[in-house]
């Protein structure tokens, strides 16, 4: 397969899809939709919730990380991690840009 052209889109478009592939897994689904839930969480409630292992569950806390969807605060050996409410505003409302474009139309193929 080839190297992605990204430089071919623009910003708008490969945000969407970053923000996408970020959430492409059900375990970061279901870590967001934990999160939303308690609105609080420390990393080891996330094994007990989800059955996963620490290194796993890790791995997609570090991913939605980088995409700032979660952010964390450390306290000694413990890291609570709670949603950032305004990128996920940010990233509802350009979802519902990109969804609202084409309810406009009824025609189709």
């Amino acid at each position: 397969m080839g190297v992605t052209r990204s430089d071919l889109f623009t910003d708008e478009q490969n945000k969407i899809a970053q923000v996408a592939k970020g959430l492409a897994h059900p375990a970061r689904i279901a870590i967001i939709q934990y999160l939303i839930k308690v609105n609080a969480c420390i990393n080891g409630d996330l094994v007990n919730e989800l059955g996963l292992a620490q290194a796993t569950i890790s791995q997609h806390l570090r991913e939605l990380k980088e995409l700032d969807i979660i952010q964390g605060t450390i306290e000694g050996t413990r890291i609570s991690y709670c949603i950032n409410q305004n990128t996920l505003k940010t990233i509802q409302k350009e979802f519902n840009t990109l969804f609202d474009t084409a309810s406009k139309g009824d025609n189709c193929c």
